[in-house]
């Protein structure tokens, strides 16, 4: 999470100012259903991924 923070150069004020203007653009009961969804996926990609590059397949 670091390197995509450092990536991006964001202080921590700026991520608190995403952070808020998310939770008013989606309210605090979406963005956990927002981030399951992302979570899982990323995990599916990833299982995708080294499905593909695997030399067994």
């Amino acid at each position: 999470m670091q390197n995509v923070i450092a990536a991006w150069s964001l202080s921590g004020g700026e991520i608190l100012l995403i952070a808020i203007a998310l939770l008013i653009l989606f309210g605090a009961r979406k963005i956990p259903e927002f981030a399951k969804g992302l979570g899982q996926g990323i995990k599916e990609f990833k299982k995708a991924s080294h499905d593909n590059t695997d030399p067994k397949a």
